[in-house]
């Protein structure tokens, strides 16, 4: 890829991996009930699940998600349910205060691995918009299978950042917290953002 052209993609993949979107609030909600060792594995999942759309569009899966009908309302369909799943497992998480030697206890990795995955995969928005905002960094009179891993290690390396930042802020502002009410206010406040995003998913219409 040229190097001026991929600074341009480098750019607006900060872009992408800044704004809002649920998996931002994943990674802020492991922050919070986790810690930031423990919840920063619900990063890996996340951009393992990127990786995945990636090769979706790579392969020409994208395509045909964005143009059939009956394929993306069954992904979005799935995808709001799960988001809306962890809002409600988020909602009635217990209020515990992070205190020293069980910040990092609870969920195994492979689980949060697993959920950041899945929040990244399910998401049919991710797929259509990959498909509208990859082609035109690529230069198609060049092997493509280089630029799209290019692409991937790039949308990887701003994830990592990015939602370690946010996993690292909740942990710590958050995991600060000691009044058993003020955590279940959290709790609820972060259920409700991945309720949210859910709603959002469900309102995504086919382009």
């Amino acid at each position: 890829m040229d190097l001026h052209l991929w600074l341009t993609f480098f750019a607006a993949s900060w872009a992408i991996s800044i704004s809002p979107g649920a998996g931002a609030v994943a990674a802020m909600s492991s922050g919070l009930t986790h810690g930031f060792r423990r919840g920063y594995w619900t990063t890996a999942g996340l951009i393992l699940g990127i990786w995945t759309q990636v090769l979706l569009v790579g392969a020409g899966l994208g395509a045909l998600v964005a143009t059939s009908t009956t394929l993306f309302t069954l992904i979005k369909w799935a995808g709001v349910a799960y988001l809306v799943y962890l809002g409600i497992q988020q909602w009635r998480a217990p209020a515990r205060p992070m205190v020293a030697g069980r910040i990092d206890g609870g969920a195994r990795r492979r689980d949060l691995v697993l959920r950041g995955w899945m929040v990244n995969t399910i998401n049919p928005k991710g797929t259509v918009f990959l498909l509208a905002v990859v082609p035109q960094f690529l230069n198609l009179t060049e092997p493509l299978l280089p630029q799209y891993l290019v692409i991937a290690a790039t949308l990887g390396f701003t994830d990592l950042v990015v939602m370690g930042g946010y996993t690292a802020l909740a942990a710590r502002v958050l995991g600060a917290l000691r009044e058993v009410r003020t955590i279940q206010l959290m709790n609820r406040v972060f259920g409700s953002l991945f309720v949210l995003a859910g709603l959002l998913l469900a309102s995504v219409k086919r382009s």
